[in-house]
């Protein structure tokens, strides 16, 4: 460990959680360099929905590699992009009746909020976008200043400006429909609110912990978007490509939103990959204005075309998501109605879900117990408070119940402690 501590900066998080050295992965397991074996609920943040290595992949990669295939032409015509962007089109957009013209970003999540926040702006000559508490978007600055928690915020160093946040669903209470209030702010002239260039939201809030938007809530900010002429942006970045049960998070709510972005699992390799997706009338770039040295990865688009064309062809697979989603709510519902309500509620959709404990106290003590046993699993929420399993789509039933006892035990380990300390 000395090379690490002697030579990486201390801005390091997860390996703070994960004090080991890991040099193998496959499926849902990393191992370690000492041979041990870890079930992985964390799947790098969500950017593996497909599992570590997934043979599919790999062949296809390895493949497209042996016969030289590009591996970098900035944004120019190459073989693997038309692969990508046929099979994202003819598997994902048309069968949804989506229109989108894709735009390759910067290879982060956070660069495709840059474009999307950068075209709205650009589109409607607005320059204020209207965000909600407990997003997040990404932590270079214009991502930042959308992103909701302080803690990221602070380490700005500049006043973060034009974005207006006002309450998510349900942060005010399940009986109070906060999209009344962004209505109400934008037609009073009184409100303080400049009308907004974009609504940007999360249908899930990932490191938000794990709220969910009622599909209602999310047709009323559409109809509200509409009506005042806003351009609606979803950021799917960690609950799209399957991680709610469909590709998309916003496709049970039945909205259609202005712009979309991706990262995390389109590559479904863990290869750097976003897109900005925009509606055709909405792409007034002019060529090069939002540009990158890597925009466009070859070998990320080899990964998601077959990525596409294997898991998402029919519905199978999104079946297969929401028949273990069920199983993962079942679940942890047990550990929560076991411990009452004071001290965790279930929190969450699809294959995102967690436990919201009490403090955030509780759910460090509960992941790092199960880490000991052999569970990779994390912490979301504006207090850390909320455990989150977030494993590999891929996941079998025997193994994600697997990793379930363990956390259950790890509950009981925690709050078996806390006792024993206070006596």
């Amino acid at each position: 460990m000395n090379i690490f501590q002697e030579v990486e900066s201390g801005v390091q998080s997860y390996a703070r959680s994960f004090p080991k050295i890991f040099n193998k992965a496959k499926g849902v397991h990393l191992y370690d360099v000492d041979g041990e074996k870890h079930l992985d609920f964390l799947a790098g943040a969500g950017t593996l929905n497909y599992g570590h290595n997934n043979p599919v992949l790999k062949e296809a990669l390895l493949e497209y590699i042996s016969q030289d295939g590009v591996a970098h032409g900035l944004d120019m015509h190459t073989d693997a992009k038309a692969r990508f962007l046929t099979e994202f089109k003819e598997r994902i957009l048309v069968p949804r009746k989506l229109e989108y013209v894709v735009q390759f970003t910067g290879p982060t999540g956070a660069n495709a909020v840059e474009a999307a926040l950068k075209i709205a702006r650009n589109v409607t000559g607005r320059h204020n976008v209207v965000a909600f508490t407990n997003g997040f978007h990404g932590v270079t600055l214009g991502s930042l200043a959308a992103t909701g928690n302080s803690h990221h915020r602070d380490a700005a160093g500049v006043p973060l400006n034009s974005v207006t946040h006002l309450p998510y669903d349900g942060y005010l209470g399940k009986d109070v429909d906060t999209s009344k209030l962004l209505d109400k702010m934008i037609t009073d002239n009184s409100s303080g609110l400049d009308l907004p260039a974009a609504v940007i939201l999360e249908t899930v809030q990932g490191e938000g912990g794990l709220n969910v938007a009622s599909e209602r809530w999310l047709r009323n900010v559409e109809a509200i978007c509409r009506k005042h002429g806003i351009l609606l942006i979803v950021d799917d970045i960690q609950a799209g490509c399957g991680r709610t049960g469909t590709f998309f998070s916003f496709e049970k709510a039945g909205i259609k939103p202005d712009i979309v972005t991706l990262s995390k699992s389109l590559s479904g390799f863990g290869l750097p990959f976003a897109v900005t997706l925009i509606k055709p009338e909405h792409d007034q770039w002019k060529p090069g204005e939002h540009n990158g040295t890597f925009r466009g990865n070859n070998h990320a688009f080899i990964t998601a075309a077959a990525a596409i064309r294997h898991y998402w062809s029919t519905p199978d697979f999104a079946g297969d998501i929401e028949r273990k989603s069920e199983i993962l709510r079942t679940e942890l519902s047990k550990i929560a109605d076991k411990h009452g309500k004071t001290l965790m509620q279930v929190r969450g959709r699809g294959m995102m879900r967690g436990l919201n404990c009490r403090d955030g106290d509780l759910a460090a003590a509960i992941c790092k117990r199960a880490f000991l046993k052999g569970l990779i699993i994390e912490t979301s929420g504006s207090e850390s408070q909320v455990v989150k399993c977030l494993c590999p789509l891929v996941i079998s039933e025997q193994e994600l119940k697997e990793g379930l006892v363990i956390l259950a035990q790890c509950v009981e380990d925690a709050l078996a402690d806390e006792i024993s300390k206070a006596s």
